[in-house]
């Protein structure tokens, strides 16, 4: 009791809260907020102590849970006597606190608190989200599951009662991000929690912006991984790029361009990979829910900055195609091809396009041979056409975009090529492809030597209706018009859909929609040599997801 007989904070909340109501308690509170506009802020002061965490866990843990919970109460019935100049001292007190220093009483009566000062007026809204964001990321020392489920319900609420919140809290989020170069998991609570609030209602508001936050983050990574896929000297003449991943079998992730043995134990692979299972995992849900659709669009626009050459992050848009072959599949390589038939565009945005549509085409089971079938007769007709209009400088450095298209199309069919020629009118809608080829700007030797000469041989094997007048050379080598072609961006050995060597990402997600060059080449192989000896022993073929085609 105090001197002038009016109970403190301490005996009033002490007191079993029996004997008095909430309306009591809130009136309490309020003259304590008054009291520091006068001489005795004691009552102030005590509040303001129950409230501090200490900057320890212990200090917080310390205190009486009840006493607490009943302060945090009766502030939320007085948020409208908070003032923030007068009561910096609790407020910085309250933005302070951490829910998993407390129990469940107090954490409740927290987020209650945080929500009403939300909601009471704008100039505590954003310390309130920052409060709220913190806990994306718990302290290392904290070993049991934060209590992120109350603090999602609370973000939810707040944007009930406050409709502009979220488009206040994409900032926040930004702000908040881990960087990758402190190279550690913080970063995947931190995602997940992003990931979890796109899915929220939020999400419906601003779900695209966090979502290439994510993006962002994930090339990011991917950029720290030391890149060795584009060979500077003469190497890579003897390499086919369809045989970088020969050796793949289904108890081994296929040997890509990137050393595995660099890869395994790498804390930056592991960081992608674990971002990238919880991104797949969101589309599925994104995909279940019916919004894989307004997701793809969000994701394509991530990856509308195709000059950056990414090893892993691109499997990310791979595997929503997957997830929605028909409508999703179908609209990326139709974008693509957009992208690469426009002529407003940059040559190396065009090049890139096309390297990414010819990598797709090959590599996604889940496309029919009617859609890689269609986007092929664009590309060669918008070939053929270039031909047509070509004057005489035959430069190859003045016809970049012409030879990555014509590229494209051989390293498509260095896949495809059976499952096309067994359909006529597939087949027909190749038929240009010849006079394109015998052009005098000479893509066969112009082109990638490694894709030429695998392009050939099965063209040869398969009679694709070249005429008789046609020249299938042997194995082709690097020359000089070839690097005119290539550069140093080597531009010409970009194939961005090569096997993803990140274990879980292809394991359990990749694997089952993936075309291996190896399983490809070991169909042709031994189709051929059941021809040549009379075998007509069944032939283990790729199978595509064709339906009217079969």
């Amino acid at each position: 009791m105090g001197a002038d007989g009016k109970k403190d904070h301490a005996s009033f909340c002490e007191e079993d809260n029996v004997n008095f109501s909430d309306e009591e308690l809130v009136y309490y509170v309020r003259n304590a907020l008054a009291s520091v506009l006068g001489n005795d802020t004691s009552d102030y002061d005590e509040l303001v102590g129950f409230m501090h965490h200490g900057g320890s866990l212990a200090s917080e843990q310390d205190k009486d849970p009840a006493l607490i919970a009943t302060s945090l109460k009766a502030l939320s019935g007085a948020v409208t006597c908070i003032d923030a100049i007068h009561h910096r001292t609790l407020l910085a007190s309250i933005f302070g606190m951490r829910l998993w220093n407390n129990g469940p009483a107090v954490m409740n009566a927290l987020l209650d608190l945080i929500v009403s000062l939300a909601a009471t007026s704008g100039k505590y809204l954003d310390s309130c989200l920052y409060m709220l964001i913190n806990h994306f990321i718990p302290p290392q020392s904290f070993s049991n599951k934060p209590p992120l489920a109350l603090v999602h319900r609370a973000l939810e609420d707040i944007y009930c009662l406050v409709p502009l919140a979220p488009t206040r809290l994409v900032p926040i989020l930004a702000q908040r991000m881990p960087t990758v170069h402190k190279k550690d998991h913080l970063i995947v609570d931190y995602v997940e929690n992003l990931l979890k609030l796109a899915s929220s209602s939020i999400g419906e508001v601003v779900g695209d912006m966090i979502l290439m936050m994510v993006m962002e983050r994930l090339r990011d990574l991917d950029v720290e991984i030391g890149w060795d896929d584009i060979p500077q000297d003469g190497s890579r003449t003897s390499v086919c790029p369809m045989e970088l991943d020969d050796d793949a079998d289904e108890n081994k992730i296929p040997k890509g361009s990137l050393d595995q043995k660099n890869l395994d134990g790498d804390i930056v692979c592991e960081l992608l990979d674990n971002l990238m299972v919880l991104t797949f995992k969101h589309l599925e849900s994104c995909h279940t829910s019916g919004h894989l659709g307004e997701v793809f669009e969000s994701l394509f626009k991530s990856f509308e900055i195709l000059n950056t050459y990414k090893k892993f992050a691109q499997f990310v848009i791979f595997y929503a195609c997957s997830l929605d072959p028909d409508h999703c599949g179908v609209r990326f390589a139709n974008n693509l091809a957009d992208i690469f038939l426009s002529k407003s565009k940059p040559p190396l945005t065009r090049m890139s396009a096309v390297a990414y549509l010819a990598s797709y085409l090959s590599r996604g089971k889940f496309l029919s041979t009617s859609t890689v079938a269609g986007i092929l007769r664009r590309l060669v007709e918008a070939c053929e056409e270039y031909c047509r209009k070509c004057g005489d400088d035959i430069k190859p450095e003045s016809h970049r975009v012409f030879y990555s298209g014509c590229q494209a199309i051989m390293y498509v069919l260095c896949f495809r090529m059976a499952a096309i020629i067994d359909v006529p009118r597939h087949k027909s809608l190749l038929m240009p492809l010849e006079t394109v080829l015998k052009h005098k700007l000479n893509p066969l030797t112009v082109c990638l030597p490694s894709v030429v000469t695998e392009f050939l041989r099965q063209a040869k094997a398969a009679a694709f209706t070249f005429s008789e007048a046609f020249v299938f050379e042997e194995e082709r080598q690097e020359s000089e018009p070839s690097n005119a072609f290539g550069r140093k961006e080597r531009i010409d050995s970009f194939f961005p859909f090569d096997p993803c060597l990140l274990k879980t990402s292809e394991i359990s997600y990749i694997r089952e929609n993936y075309v291996y060059w190896g399983d490809v080449r070991k169909a042709y192989d031994d189709e051929a040599e059941g021809e040549e000896e009379d075998n007509f022993n069944e032939v283990e073929v790729i199978v595509f997801n064709d339906e009217e085609d079969v």
